[in-house]
């Protein structure tokens, strides 16, 4: 793996939603990891046509498996995905992105200069770059980032001014509502948890240690664990709990547990995943359909209904597999008060895409339509919609975020 520099700039329609759009395209490639990404800066235009419009500006760095040409086309692709028409060379654009640094390595080609020839004269990529890299040795210059900032008139730094600030897509869907997300310390929880937030919601969040705000700590390995959490957090809001994510999940895939026997990955998805899901929608599920509302998710797997094989995919299929058809069930026996629905994430990148190999970067690619990985952000926004008044006819259902893949 090569460690690049990427610049990202946009001057034309809605810039810091473009730019927000670009970091998550570049966070979902396979065979690349974004590790930075600094704040958003707004510049003036630099020898631009009359009239266009200043620049919102950033600077990321990534992992990636591809050479310096091959990101080059990537970046390129990413660019004509989002509008982006070459023309004059100082056109307004809806992005743009440059590699700056590959390495240390020094090239030239028609296509690609290595280090980008003129980014040390460019307060607008030194700003950006010196947030997140500022020790970073120039290739050519023999000099730190911060030092080559430094090197530049005060007034060119001063004229980049941080213009940054949340997105918030649709805001106040989930207004009022109240909130568990199991297993939200990281990952999918997280970011549920997180679009939850941004939507209105009022959250109580769970993980197996404390956290601060309303947080619930429990090990849900324990059934006793798995009752106290139902019972403390309905009872958390003066008026119970409107939405239910069942989300936690036990990782048989990194760390220690990676090397565990068959048998004991099972008993932990069986303990964890699958009975403290029927455990709590019963509970929870039970006080919602009495006070006449709420919401309950589950969290399953695309692959459980096409199979994948190997220890690892029997095991999800068969665990998984019974938390969906748990969901069907369970929607019936709560309706019409209380919906439940499943999200069924594909190929997600969390902690285990992150560190995933080359074989498994490859296969994301390949059975993947959309050709990238799927983010948790992505399943959070799934979340969301199924909480808010648009989904009000949707109980039982299913719902794959997977990029498109089917078999």
């Amino acid at each position: 793996m090569s460690l690049a520099a990427i610049a990202l700039g946009s001057n034309l329609g809605p810039r810091e939603a473009t730019l927000q759009a670009a970091v998550r395209r570049l966070r979902a490639e396979p065979g690349s990891r974004v590790l930075t990404a600094s704040h958003f800066y707004e510049t003036a235009p630099i020898d631009c046509p009359p009239g266009s419009g200043a620049y919102l500006n950033a600077v990321l760095t990534l992992e990636t498996d591809r050479s310096p040409g091959e990101l080059l086309a990537l970046l390129l692709r990413i660019e004509a995905q989002f509008g982006r028409i070459r023309g004059d060379r100082n056109a307004p654009r809806t992005l743009d992105l440059d590699v700056l640094l590959y390495g240390q390595t020094q090239s030239s080609t028609l296509d690609l200069i290595l280090p980008h020839p003129r980014m040390h004269e460019r307060a607008f990529v030194l700003v950006p770059l010196a947030e997140i890299a500022s020790e970073t040795i120039h290739p050519t210059r023999g000099k730190t980032i911060a030092e080559l900032l430094a090197d530049l008139p005060q007034a060119e730094r001063d004229e980049v001014r941080l213009a940054t600030s949340p997105i918030v897509a649709n805001p106040g869907r989930c207004q009022g509502l109240t909130c568990l997300v199991t297993g939200s310390s990281s990952g999918i929880g997280q970011a549920i948890a997180a679009a939850f937030t941004r939507e209105g919601a009022k959250i109580a969040t769970h993980g197996r240690r404390s956290g601060p705000g309303r947080h619930f700590a429990a090990d849900l390995r324990d059934p006793s664990a798995v009752d106290r959490l139902a019972e403390d957090a309905w009872n958390a809001f003066p008026e119970g709990l409107d939405v239910l994510v069942c989300n936690a999940g036990a990782d048989t895939l990194t760390g220690e547990a990676a090397k565990w026997s068959f048998d004991r990955k099972l008993e932990e998805l069986l303990a964890v995943d699958l009975k403290s899901t029927m455990t709590l929608t019963r509970t929870i599920g039970a006080k919602m359909k009495k006070r006449g509302r709420g919401l309950i998710l589950t969290v399953g797997w695309d692959q459980a209904e096409t199979g994948m094989a190997g220890d690892s995919g029997e095991l999800f299929a068969a665990v998984k597999g019974a938390i969906m058809a748990f969901t069907r069930s369970a929607a019936l026996s709560l309706a019409p008060e209380v919906r439940v629905n499943n999200l069924a994430p594909g190929w997600i990148r969390t902690a285990w895409g992150e560190t995933a190999s080359k074989e498994w970067q490859d296969r994301v690619r390949r059975e993947t339509p959309q050709g990238v990985w799927g983010l948790p952000e992505d399943v959070a926004a799934a979340a969301v919609w199924l909480a808010s008044p648009d989904a009000a006819f949707q109980t039982g259902q299913t719902l794959r975020i997977n990029g498109g893949a089917v078999r």
